[in-house]
């Protein structure tokens, strides 16, 4: 597959992993953490704007743009680690794609692309790392989620603000 048409796929893998953030923030909301579900809240934005920047990518390289469906999340957890589980393989999952989009962006000598996935590399080594820890946080307060709550809150953890280095967004980063 080509480089545009596999970097429309990530639009589409992207939302979805908005979706699936989406879930999980909703999922603590109903346990009554609300630190956790704010830490989702904002990673689902963050995936949201991430499609975004990748759709405004397509526009100003002259790519053809195929708005994607995706499938319903995962919604159902029975406990406090399993969404932040979840999480972990979505992000070492989507570490793998914008991998995979370098490549074929190198293979097809679309450098302008490969520049532009300079910073989703970046950016995935960071989600996998901040999911990482978050996952060894709530794995030791499994027994007492309140202490992830804590954490959280205590940490700030997820709330870094704007990066001024990230690509433009289709519409803005909202």
């Amino acid at each position: 597959m080509s480089f545009a048409k596999t970097l429309n796929q990530q639009v589409a893998n992207e939302f979805a992993a908005q979706q699936q953030y989406v879930a999980i923030a909703v999922h603590y909301d109903s346990e009554t953490l609300p630190q956790l579900a704010a830490f989702f809240y904002r990673q689902a934005v963050e995936e949201r704007n991430h499609a975004m920047m990748i759709t405004q990518y397509l526009l100003d390289a002259g790519h053809p743009i195929e708005v994607p469906g995706v499938e319903a999340p995962k919604s159902g957890f029975p406990d406090t680690v399993a969404p932040v589980r979840l999480a972990l393989e979505q992000e070492k999952r989507v570490s793998d794609q914008i991998a995979n989009l370098a490549r074929l962006a190198r293979e097809e000598g679309d450098y302008q692309g490969e520049q532009f996935l300079q910073w989703f590399i970046k950016e995935q080594v960071e989600e996998v790392s901040s999911i990482s820890a978050l996952l060894k946080i709530v794995e030791r307060a499994k027994d007492n989620p309140l202490l992830a709550e804590e954490y959280l809150a205590r940490e700030r953890v997820g709330g870094e603000g704007i990066d001024p280095t990230a690509p433009a967004a289709a519409g803005g980063a909202l």
